[in-house]
């Protein structure tokens, strides 16, 4: 709203309100602004959930420290849902597509978390929400975002830019509206510049292939008319996969203090990155990757998902004040996964969120290795001493597969291993853009 405002005072030239037409500027703005949000009313928060004995039920699973965070308040992802929501309705342009999206994603997923959190913690569920609920709440939201990215002219792209001197300064202000996209042609009037071919595509990002690109309609057996409806209902349905994917991943990687927040962090940071490049004409143009006019403002997003979720790892961090909950873990899985999306860099994601691929790899393994060995042997047998996997360096014991007796480690310091291994597979994603 104050973006908007300062949109509105440029025709009175009151010295400073050209910073708001940055993104850099509104990105770091938002950032600082979601941090000091959460700090603020973290607390007021969590002494809320006290007083509500709003607590997480823990069993015990034979794990180090586990008891001790019996009762310790959940749904926490309520502070990390109004740290995202409050910057982004003041400093991000709400009248572009991507932060709508966004801002539909978080609150969409948000419900969906409370929902699940609620049943849970006031009607004594401790299954809580269905999970063929849950997943139709996912799916649906993978429609929505799918069906957009088809059908709205709003979302283009364009893979090569002629950059031209004095072309910064404009991609630098091009929020501001001066640029006027249509399917065909993007518009600098001010300047006469023009490019053409800006159009709808399945085009994606792929690494390790010199033009760094894919396109979904390679993956069609029909061509022509047939061909075109094909294509876009398999690039629909790879949206809807990779949103489930990842707010699952997610949910399944919160299970110990700070460690969900921290690598989803990691994440954020990243796809802020991507986000700026892909919507800067200069950057896109010298790493050789398609530009996506307007989708620098998802740029301005992450940076208040990262600094909500910075100032929630204030609460969140060993030991925990508060548990984000299902409220949390699905909102940032969510945000995760829609923002690659509309990036389209969700073929980077089992690079970046690795973590969360392992996490849920090691849900899959256990699952049927025990179901396979129980219809075999008789008895049930397993792969990990427990999944998801940070458990399984948690608890003492001998895995099945290894037969060597494994100490438990310190949670801080699992954590904290998680957290460099997200930092290395961040930097490794960023070095792709560079890698044919």
């Amino acid at each position: 709203m104050i973006y908007h405002l300062f949109q509105y005072l440029q025709k009175f030239d009151i010295p400073g309100q050209g910073l708001f037409t940055y993104l850099s500027f509104r990105a770091m703005l938002t950032s600082v602004t979601a941090m000091l949000i959460s700090f603020f009313i973290g607390r007021r928060i969590i002494s809320w959930l006290q007083r509500k004995q709003i607590g997480e039920t823990i069993r015990d699973l034979g794990l180090e420290g586990q008891i001790q965070k019996k009762g310790t308040p959940t749904m926490g992802g309520i502070i990390i849902i109004i740290s995202i929501v409050v910057p982004v309705l003041l400093f991000c342009d709400l009248t572009n597509v991507y932060a709508q999206l966004l801002l539909f994603t978080t609150l969409w997923c948000g419900a969906l978390g409370f929902a699940d959190d609620y049943i849970k913690v006031f009607k004594h569920n401790k299954e809580g929400l269905h999970p063929k609920a849950k997943l139709l709440a996912q799916i649906i939201l993978g429609l929505v975002i799918g069906m957009t990215v088809w059908l709205s002219d709003d979302i283009v792209v364009r893979e090569k830019v002629p950059v031209r001197p004095g072309v910064a300064n404009i991609v630098e202000k091009g929020d501001r509206g001066s640029l006027n996209v249509d399917s065909q042609t993007l518009v600098a009037e001010d300047t006469g510049w023009k490019m053409e071919n800006v159009v709808k595509s399945t085009k994606t990002t792929i690494p390790f292939v010199k033009s760094h690109e894919f396109d979904y309609k390679s993956l069609s057996p029909f061509k022509g008319r047939w061909g075109w409806y094909c294509k876009w209902a398999i690039y629909v349905l790879m949206i809807v996969i990779v949103i489930t994917a990842c707010s699952n991943g997610t949910n399944l990687t919160d299970g110990m203090d700070g460690l969900a927040a921290g690598t989803s962090a990691i994440v954020g940071v990243v796809l802020g990155v991507l986000a700026w490049v892909g919507g800067n004409l200069v950057s896109s143009d010298y790493l050789n990757i398609m530009y996506i006019p307007g989708s620098g403002e998802i740029a301005v997003f992450m940076s208040a998902f990262v600094g909500a979720l910075m100032g929630f790892l204030w609460y969140n961090s060993f030991p925990a004040q508060v548990f984000m909950g299902d409220t949390g873990s699905l909102t940032i899985g969510g945000i995760i996964g829609v923002g690659a999306v509309l990036m389209r860099k969700e073929l980077l994601l089992p690079i970046l969120c690795g973590i969360f691929l392992v996490e849920s790899l090691s849900v899959i393994m256990q699952r049927g290795y025990f179901k396979y060995t129980k219809k075999k042997y008789g008895e049930g047998r397993r792969i990990f001493k427990m999944s998801p996997l940070h458990h399984h360096y948690q608890k003492e014991g001998i895995p099945a597969l290894i037969k060597k007796p494994v100490h438990a480690i310190p949670e801080a310091k699992i954590v904290a291993r998680f957290w460099l291994i997200g930092i290395i597979l961040a930097v490794a994603t960023l070095a792709l853009l560079k890698i044919r």
